[in-house]
């Protein structure tokens, strides 16, 4: 699942080039929201971001979902999961309760935090699953934030890397 911000691409965004698959032109959107440099970019704010990292993982605690990858960047959010409810419901949910707290945060009432619209997509087979796993956790190397996953702190990378050495720590006692 992808989502961005209200307003994150103007309503003037230009139209796709050429004929391009359901995936390509999710990647090429998803290029677009990586290289504006302009419009809302809440979630660059720590405490906006850790919001969204928390409102993640109660979905994870609530069994809404099995979490598998998550980045939360400046103007979007990318989410790989296997949902355990209506995934619309659980999206409604994520949306609403992170829109609430960070325009209380912000100081905002009565407007858009997230865009109407999301994209989502069923993941076929588990080369598929690990593929889009790595997309999601290079998304802030491939913007050019950071020079591996790991030092991204936004992202279910630096989580899980934070795990491994934990766990490589006890182990090794």
């Amino acid at each position: 699942m992808t989502w961005s911000l209200h307003r994150a691409l103007p309503a003037s965004f230009g139209v796709r080039p050429g004929k391009l698959s359901g995936g390509e032109a999710f990647v090429w959107m998803d290029r677009q929201l990586d290289m504006r440099d302009s419009g809302p970019m809440y979630l660059r704010q720590p405490a906006i971001a850790e919001i969204v990292v928390n409102s993640i993982h109660i979905g994870v605690h609530l069994a809404h979902y099995e979490l598998h990858a998550y980045v939360v960047m400046a103007n979007h959010v990318h989410l790989l999961i296997h949902p355990q409810i209506d995934p619309s419901h659980l999206l409604k949910s994520l949306k609403g309760s992170t829109a609430r707290a960070a325009n209380k945060l912000l100081g905002r009432t009565g407007e858009s935090f997230w865009q109407k619209e999301s994209y989502d997509h069923w993941v076929r087979n588990r080369a598929e699953l690990s593929r889009i796993h790595a997309y999601i956790e290079n998304n802030p190397v491939k913007a050019g934030l950071v020079s591996s996953p790991e030092q991204y702190r936004w992202s279910s990378a630096t989580v899980e890397k934070s795990l491994d050495a934990a766990c490589k720590s006890a182990c090794a006692t």
